[in-house]
């Protein structure tokens, strides 16, 4: 009768403890991107071994696009992001890149030969993750509060005026 007891009291404890453990792993796992939940936080150096930070963009747009050099249609999109960039005569509105699946090196080469400069970070194999990327390029507008307010997956011509007018809205909001 004592060995059942025994039994039945270790059961019970790995039983307690195998509750304790899933629990515990289920605060562990990361929420992916979505639209309308807040942007999941980053800090990524970049190409120049410049540290970004998510959290200093607060009060910004951000479009946050994932591409790599390898990319055609992200050539396409890397071009007109430059441009709307470019065109912007204030500082509301932000543009981050994130490298996906490439190196640093290509990314160097690329962005001297096409005379682009704003900001190429180099992830860590854990923010494609987090913002649940699937293909390239993808791109997320983030807006001052830090929500994803928009996630765009493939191409679109971000100088065009009809995107103009929308990444305007974002930022006189």
């Amino acid at each position: 009768m004592k060995q059942k007891a025994i039994i039945l009291a270790i059961i019970f404890l790995i039983g307690i403890t195998l509750v304790f453990l899933i629990d515990s792993n289920k605060s562990k796992i990361k929420t992916k991107a979505s639209v309308g939940l807040d942007a999941p936080y980053f800090e990524l150096k970049d190409i120049d071994n410049k540290l970004w930070k998510l959290s200093d963009l607060k009060g910004k747009v951000i479009l946050l696009n994932f591409w790599a050099t390898w990319c055609e249609t992200c050539k396409i999109v890397n071009s007109s992001l430059d441009n709307l960039i470019k065109t912007r005569t204030d500082e509301n509105v932000v543009l981050l890149s994130i490298l996906y699946k490439d190196t640093p090196s290509n990314a160097i080469e690329y962005m001297k030969k096409n005379g682009f400069t704003f900001p190429v970070l180099i992830d860590d194999k854990n923010v494609a993750n987090i913002y649940g990327i699937s293909g390239i390029p993808e791109t997320f507008i983030i807006n001052k509060k830090g929500l994803i307010k928009d996630k765009i997956i493939g191409p679109i011509k971000w100088d065009s005026p009809m995107v103009k007018t929308a990444i305007e809205q974002f930022a006189s909001e």
